[in-house]
């Protein structure tokens, strides 16, 4: 079964364009595989504009966005595994969707609940 983040993400991209709206996709630069400058990332996300006037040959297969852009005027080829994509939106309105991150490398502590303290949660009847 193909996963429907591939579709979402192009139809998302295409949307905004159609919309006169400038498309940004949020990489979580923690997941296995992300070729980004991650220096740029802050507190593990990267956010990229993917529109046609600040980028070259955006393209979304149904595994990888692959991306050639500029970050501090240095030319960079981005390659991101579609599970590192968190969100895309836009910046005008900033309307879209958002999305977990599919295996990132964080600390475990984020990614599992808290644990249930062993004596229980206790209530006190205040007067």
């Amino acid at each position: 079964m193909t996963s429907v983040r591939p579709y979402l993400i192009r139809a998302l991209i295409d949307w905004i364009v159609d919309n006169d709206h400038t498309p940004y996709v949020a990489i979580d630069c923690r997941v296995s595989g992300v070729q980004a400058p991650v220096d740029r990332a802050k507190e593990g996300k990267l956010v990229v504009n993917v529109s046609g006037n600040a980028t070259r040959h955006l393209d979304i297969d149904n595994e990888w966005l692959n991306v050639d852009c500029r970050f501090g005027g240095r030319p960079f080829h981005v390659a991101v595994p579609l599970g590192a994509v968190v969100a895309v939106y836009s910046r005008e309105g900033n309307m879209g969707m958002a999305f977990e991150a599919e295996g990132a490398d964080g600390d475990a502590s984020e990614t599992e609940p808290p644990k249930p303290r062993p004596d229980g949660p206790k209530l006190t009847l205040v007067k």
